[in-house]
């Protein structure tokens, strides 16, 4: 049992739930004090290992997977009762005996005969688990869609998946910030302390990082070419809004204008034209001029855009002064690397006042761009 509860650990952790070693110890204390029940069991691991409820779902179609328990079957030695005739009576064998058993077709062909309650049962749970694997499927294959090929239906699809990395990634700043809080062991110290107690770390040292949260400006590049990879960026932005000390949300095609996120969908705080052509330069000067004391030493500058600028002045040395003034700079490119500073894309120029340039092309790896972002916070 100790083998096929790790297995099922790694299967969930497959469908995108985040499990600790301290939850998988968790969930096998659960499991050899309470025991193999069926109801209890499923949910003594559920309390260990899901800690968000919309992961339910997904804990539930792969612990059916797992741990489908098959109809009741009679028990041995259960004798089969007598027909209600009482044919059969005084024989000592079963009434049915000489009968022959109807087979599978006539079964099928009978209207009237019911279905044991047990078939019923394991058809449903069947069922369930195929509902519950189909969208797991589903979830997989969005994340690896390119965002340039993504049709409408796949948008509305991503939806709940993006709730659902938005409150992981919510959980991942969470826990950033308690180390951060706590401090993370200095090994060197430690041991220059244990001299005095005989090589025992009696003593433990810590490095303490930089206190308070830290202030987030975004660009997003909203024009047609790289408009839903915005919006997701902005839907997993805003729930985390509160692990920072400031957000500052702007959208832009040639012009930045400031954005909130309200019911899935951004709302533009100023005019935007979105059939405009995509200037980067203009971008950074007017931000410049209007924005520029956002930008501190404590702030995270996130940049979203393929950096095409229709053959216009990049105006990189506008990056290099907002640079000079921030904590961090990265900079997100929707488009696949292999079309980087290729035509009008002029992504080379910028590249180097940023600490960091990162694909984003699909959910995954705008999700794995924005952990790595914050990896320091």
């Amino acid at each position: 049992m100790r083998d096929r509860i790790i297995l099922f650990i790694g299967a969930l952790r497959e469908a995108g739930l985040s499990i600790s070693m301290a939850e998988t110890l968790d969930a096998m204390h659960a499991v050899s004090a309470i025991g193999i029940e069926p109801g209890l069991f499923r949910e003594s691991l559920a309390a260990a290992l899901v800690k968000d409820e919309a992961d339910r779902p997904a804990f539930d179609a792969v612990f059916e997977r797992f741990f489908a328990v098959p109809g009741r079957q009679r028990s041995k030695g259960t004798r089969p009762q007598p027909a209600a005739d009482g044919q059969g009576h005084g024989s000592g064998k079963s009434a049915t005996q000489g009968v022959p058993a109807p087979s599978p077709e006539q079964r099928t062909e009978d209207p009237g005969r019911q279905q044991p309650r047990h078939h019923v049962d394991r058809e449903r749970h069947r069922q369930h688990l195929d509902r519950g694997q189909r969208r797991l499927a589903r979830e997989r294959a969005l994340l690896k869609v390119p965002f340039l090929e993504m049709s409408p239906s796949d948008v509305e699809d991503c939806e709940a998946l993006v709730a659902t990395l938005a409150q992981r990634f919510r959980a991942h700043l969470s826990r950033r910030q308690r180390t951060a809080r706590a401090g993370r062991l200095d090994p060197r110290r430690t041991l220059r302390r244990s001299i005095g107690t005989g090589g025992v770390p009696m003593d433990l040292a810590f490095r303490h990082r930089r206190p308070g949260r830290p202030d987030l400006v975004a660009l997003c590049d909203v024009s047609h070419s790289v408009r839903v990879a915005s919006g997701f960026l902005l839907s997993l932005l805003t729930p985390a809004s509160v692990y920072f000390r400031r957000v500052k949300l702007f959208a832009f095609v040639d012009h930045p204008v400031e954005v909130s996120l309200e019911r899935g969908m951004f709302v533009p705080h100023g005019a935007i034209d979105l059939y405009a052509r995509s200037d980067f330069g203009k971008t950074l000067v007017a931000f410049w001029d209007l924005h520029a004391p956002l930008l501190t030493r404590g702030t995270i500058l996130l940049v979203l855009g393929d950096a095409r600028n229709n053959r216009r002045p990049p105006r990189s040395d506008i990056l290099s002064r907002m640079r000079g003034l921030v904590r961090h700079v990265t900079w997100l490119n929707p488009e696949a690397p292999e079309r980087w500073n290729t035509g009008d894309s002029v992504l080379a120029t910028y590249q180097r006042h940023c600490d960091t340039v990162l694909g984003a092309t699909n959910l995954r790896e705008l999700d794995t761009a924005l952990r790595r972002t914050f990896r320091s916070l």
